[in-house]
């Protein structure tokens, strides 16, 4: 026999309709209680705030030489670790020499003017005054020698910070200026005169030329409500879940802010945790999520909160007696931290309760769709289909005419 196009279209979806709606369906999934004891215990009990943040460096130098001369070496590139007082690059000394020699040159006439003054001295007032004025002679003579031995050791960029080299401005054969110095970038400085030189340095924006970002300490600012910061305090303790590092980060609370944002459209406090200890794999920019300890107590009884039933204010739980009978103990209790409920009554350490778990069953079926009808379906004999039409899948039976 053979039908329409529209016949067969009609007579599929009927059966569609009836496997629907008659074939229970078997991807429905279904969970089944189970028991089991677990005895009271003393934990640890810790109440947190948690929030989200992006892992920086604690400490950024921004360095730059003090003196002028010539680089004559640079000794590390970008990506370089660095030890505190490792020699970074090198100008030229031959200026600084001939300055120290100037000012050590300038002490030695300025002494000497000194004890003449002394010797000579009637102790008039003219010579008190004489021996005044060649005393203070020396003292600025002594401190210039200072300054210039000061640069002489300038002559070599040291890293004040151990740490990573993020930036290097430097190269064999450029010449630095002593209006460059240390700090920030952002900095206005005033290079050191040196003794005997004859250029003076004047004041101009100093440019960073090697930038140091220390690997030891990292810092996260989170952003808490007025009602969160009223539970932390500076010198909380911290713990962060950092993407992409395996084992937790410690830190403490080192900075809580007064002046709140308000971008999001609430009032949001910034707080700085700072990180403890040596953690591998951290870099800037990473994410992390922040749970500030602002209590923690130990040695508190408690049992997990899915064995305490409370109702109208009244709390219980479920034992098991000696004859393996289900007993309800009514029970006093505190605080709720994570999945356990402090017991301050009614149960004592060791004492079993009975917790009921869910736990998935498979229901004869796999959780999903496959695409076919549950059991398959099978078309009326005899019913022939115009060319080209199939049954849904999971059909069989039917013939194309």
């Amino acid at each position: 026999m053979i039908i329409s196009a529209a016949v067969a279209a009609f007579i599929i979806a009927a059966v569609v309709m009836w496997f629907a709606v008659v074939v229970p369906s078997t991807t429905t999934a279904e969970t089944s209680a189970r028991t089991q004891t677990i005895a009271a215990s003393l934990e640890t009990l810790e109440q947190t705030v948690s929030a989200t943040g992006t892992i920086t460096p604690s400490v950024q130098e921004s360095l730059g030489f003090e003196v002028s001369g010539t680089v004559t070496a640079v000794n590390v590139a970008e990506g370089d670790t660095v030890a505190v007082g490792d020699v970074i690059a090198t100008v030229d000394d031959l200026d600084v020499q001939e300055a120290l020699l100037s000012a050590k040159a300038d002490l030695a006439s300025a002494e000497a003017r000194l004890s003449e003054s002394q010797e000579s001295s009637s102790g008039s007032d003219a010579d008190v005054a004489t021996i005044s004025a060649n005393s203070a002679a020396v003292d600025v003579a002594a401190d210039a020698v200072s300054k210039a031995e000061d640069a002489l050791d300038d002559v070599n960029l040291k890293a004040t910070v151990a740490g990573t080299i993020t930036s290097m401005d430097l190269a064999v054969g450029d010449v630095v200026g002593s209006s460059t110095s240390g700090g920030s970038s952002t900095e206005a400085s005033t290079g050191t005169t040196l003794p005997g030189a004859t250029t003076t340095a004047t004041e101009e924006s100093s440019t960073s030329q090697v930038t140091i970002v220390a690997t030891d300490s990292w810092t996260s600012t989170v952003s808490l409500s007025a009602s969160d910061l009223e539970n932390i305090a500076v010198d909380d303790q911290a713990e962060l879940t950092v993407d992409g590092v395996d084992d937790t980060v410690f830190g403490t609370v080192t900075e809580i802010g007064r002046l709140p944002s308000t971008d999001s459209g609430a009032a949001l406090f910034p707080v700085t945790i700072t990180t403890t200890g040596q953690v591998d794999g951290l870099y800037d920019g990473l994410s992390a999520t922040v749970d500030i300890v602002y209590e923690r107590r130990t040695d508190v009884l408690a049992v997990p909160s899915a064995a305490v039933t409370t109702t109208d204010g009244v709390s219980t739980v479920t034992q098991l007696d000696e004859d393996g009978e289900e007993v309800e103990v009514e029970v006093t209790v505190g605080e709720t931290a994570g999945t356990y409920t402090e017991i301050l009554s009614g149960l004592a350490e060791g004492d079993e309760v009975v917790v009921a778990i869910q736990t998935p069953t498979s229901g004869g079926g796999d959780g999903g769709q496959t695409g076919e009808f549950p059991g398959g379906g099978q078309l009326p004999d005899g019913v022939e289909l115009p060319d080209g039409f199939e049954p849904p899948a999971g059909f069989t039976g039917g013939q194309n005419g």
